[in-house]
């Protein structure tokens, strides 16, 4: 199709969507000068428009394009004297394409999606922030860190996010782990056949500069490699300055990611911070009968078994998962038994009682301790110096070196980051107060029933 056609037939259909003085001011001017190697390059009469239009309209003009042409176009304003130059020829020609992403497998693994999360009250809030992300990437909540501990779903989000993306848009996205960014940034240091690194310099800042969507799980892993913690914070300025969404996941939360540098953990909470929670009965119910659905086994699981299992496993997801594998596998091996009760408690035994230590760990106690006094877990990691919040927060570090005899250091790490001495204060605080405070003794008993 003619480029004067086309744009014709596209300020029709533009013109129907907008207000006549929208109309005029921003679009009635243009033209377009060029359709080549997916790039749509559009004159407009002064810079301002550059400006507006690519920050105001750009969708809105790829939409109508694709469905004039049937194409998805890159778009690139150019004032009438840029394009008369002799240079812009050669301007045009180093505009970024698709053609290296071609080259770059987004990572994305297509099971994970939105329809097969399955949300409860751990993870609603997570789910309903990662799927605004997915809606208005570099929009909404930029950057938006998900953090939990491992097996409750953070992956599984942030492939949903970038499939959902790649399905209905056509921004590229890449995902990759800190382990692989890592790996691509000592590539940096490699030199090709012509002595210099040049190529792989270009490879790296191709990859992951020239993207829309840039996913990374496992920040943590990032802790000591101070070299690229430097890049990774030059890579993050460069998108987040060109609005360009970034999705972190992490164990923790940034305040607790000692080892990062601290321009790195406050860019972090620019945007929005989730946190995952390990799932409550209900919801490990319902992950184990998806589980069962999914795995289509010849053998049907009783409710009772479900229940015993979703009971005395640890919180992990991919555990909870495991054990049905397990169970059904047993049942097999053991000539195609009935799943019963009985069966599952002897096929189970080593996961249980593997199951029952993880739930004496401190993020459990932690659990616990802010259910019982009805404030948050993150509460409890807090630097909050509130009666309502410090005495529970003193309670539950007496509870973990009673517990879980781990170290005062390792407990203050789990607590925020706090200071050996401050956690060695809270346990002889509590320690001296229930020899003569008997409510407070009882609670600490009702709590360690609980904990389990």
């Amino acid at each position: 199709m003619n480029v004067e056609v086309l744009w014709t037939n596209f300020l029709q259909k533009i013109k129907e969507e907008l207000s006549s003085l929208a109309f005029d001011t921003w679009f009635k001017d243009t033209k377009l000068f060029k359709l080549e190697n997916n790039k749509a390059i559009i004159v407009v009469p002064m810079p301002i428009h550059k400006k507006h239009l690519s920050d105001n309209y750009e969708e809105q003009i790829k939409f109508i394009l694709n469905t004039i042409t049937g194409n998805n176009y890159d778009i690139e304003f150019f004032l009438e004297e840029e394009i008369k130059e002799s240079t812009i020829k050669q301007q045009i020609e180093d505009i970024p394409t698709n053609k290296v992403d071609n080259k770059i497998n987004n990572n994305l693994n297509s099971k994970y999606s939105f329809e097969n999360f399955i949300v409860g009250n751990s993870n609603k809030f997570a789910q309903a922030a990662a799927l605004s992300v997915a809606e208005n990437p570099g929009k909404m909540y930029n950057p938006l860190f998900i953090y939990g501990n491992s097996g409750l779903g953070k992956t599984h989000l942030m492939h949903a996010i970038g499939n959902y993306i790649v399905k209905n848009s056509n921004k590229r996205v890449l995902y990759v782990t800190s382990d692989q960014f890592i790996q691509d940034f000592i590539g940096i240091n490699k030199k090709d056949n012509t002595g210099t690194n040049f190529n792989y310099v270009d490879f790296f800042k191709n990859k992951y500069r020239n993207v829309d969507v840039l996913i990374i799980d496992d920040i943590q892993f990032l802790g000591g490699a101070t070299q690229t913690q430097q890049e990774f914070f030059h890579t993050f300025n460069t998108l987040y300055s060109d609005s360009k969404q970034i999705i972190i996941s992490s164990d923790r939360s940034p305040d607790d990611l000692k080892l990062l540098e601290d321009r790195l953990r406050t860019r972090f909470c620019w945007g929005l911070t989730v946190n995952i929670f390990p799932p409550d009965f209900n919801l490990r119910v319902e992950i184990i009968k998806r589980k069962i659905i999914a795995g289509n086994f010849e053998k049907e699981i009783p409710e009772d078994v479900i229940e015993y299992i979703a009971s005395n496993m640890g919180n992990d997801v991919r555990q909870l998962e495991g054990s049905i594998t397990r169970l059904v596998a047993y049942s097999a091996i053991m000539g195609g038994t009935s799943i019963t009760l009985s069966l599952a408690i002897e096929a189970l035994k080593d996961f249980i009682s593997k199951g029952i230590s993880e739930k004496n760990d401190i993020h459990r106690i932690q659990k616990v301790v802010a259910e019982f006094f009805q404030i948050s877990v993150e509460d409890i990691r807090s630097k909050k110096r509130s009666s309502n919040i410090a005495f529970p927060r003193q309670i539950a570090m007496y509870l973990c070196r009673n517990i879980t005899n781990e170290s005062f250091p390792k407990i203050g790490t789990e607590f925020g980051g706090k200071d050996h001495s401050t956690v060695m204060h809270s346990v002889e605080k509590i320690s001296q107060e229930i020899k003569v405070n008997k409510d407070l003794d009882n609670i600490i008993e009702k709590l360690k029933k609980d904990i389990g």
